[in-house]
């Protein structure tokens, strides 16, 4: 694994977390019904984790010699409050995916204090779509 090609994936990653930043607080703010309040806390929690996740990884960019990205992904339009779950289930079930791999490449790269933060993450990730899972199981369609 070269270096360049581990800041770029790593960069990937970075504009993944952004985009679940603006993810999270718009869909916080979209949320309605009976369930607004707990819909828009469940929302805001998370965005604390995607944070600390970014933050991470733009340190961890810059250490490696790059420059961190700053454009987020694009946030998938959500009109309901299941598309919204859906969407959330989405990114963070490739975030999983992506860190899995991300974790693979920094052991290749020979930086396993990189690889055991990104199974940290692998964690979190994980939890959350868990999390969002069981929310959306008795969700009415």
């Amino acid at each position: 694994m070269e270096k360049q090609t581990l800041i770029d994936h790593l960069n990937e990653d970075l504009a993944g977390e952004l985009s679940a930043i603006i993810q999270y607080l718009t869909y916080a703010a979209k949320a309605t019904g009976p369930y607004r309040p707990q819909l828009s806390q469940f929302f805001l929690t998370e965005v604390a984790d995607e944070q600390m996740h970014a933050q991470f990884l733009a340190n961890k960019v810059v250490a490696l010699g790059g420059e961190p990205a700053t454009t987020a992904r694009p946030v998938p339009v959500a009109k309901t409050n299941r598309e919204m779950l859906e969407a959330i289930l989405a990114a963070e079930t490739q975030a999983t995916a992506d860190y899995t791999q991300r974790a693979l490449e920094a052991d290749e790269f020979g930086d396993k204090g990189l690889a055991v933060q990104l199974e940290d993450m692998i964690r979190d990730e994980s939890g959350h779509s868990e999390e969002t899972e069981r929310i959306l199981r008795d969700w009415p369609l």
